[in-house]
């Protein structure tokens, strides 16, 4: 099982910029595919992005699309979200996953989470 620590969250103003990092302890980071989350109070756990293990597939939700983009780089164990042009509705804790497969991937492991706060 992977070991996962997100970082990069905070608070921003609405249209400003994020990039949150997720960090896995070991080399079979390389072969997972890998997903971001986010559980915004009182709302279902949502997906946010995911991309191939090897970074070649990407999908995101219509309601990131075109202001998110996820990237990895696996001589780094690490994932990447970088969340552009800011609403307030993005306010949520971000989750990094790791898992296998593609339509739709499985995800087994989980980090802890990184808080993301738009303000106006």
């Amino acid at each position: 099982q992977e070991q996962l620590v997100e970082s990069g969250g905070g608070l921003v103003q609405a249209g400003g910029s994020l990039r949150l990092s997720c960090t896995a302890s070991r080399r079979t980071f390389s072969s997972s595919t890998m997903g971001w989350f986010r559980q915004a109070p009182g709302r279902e756990r949502e997906t946010v992005a995911a991309i191939t293990s090897r970074g070649y597939s990407t999908l995101y939700a219509d309601s990131v699309k075109g202001r998110f983009t996820i990237s990895r780089d696996n001589a780094k164990n690490t994932v990447y979200l970088s969340l552009n042009s800011l609403k307030l509705e993005d306010t949520a804790v971000y989750y990094c996953a790791a898992g296998t497969g593609w339509g739709p991937p499985v995800f087994t492991s989980w980090g802890q989470g990184t808080q993301v706060t738009v303000s106006s």
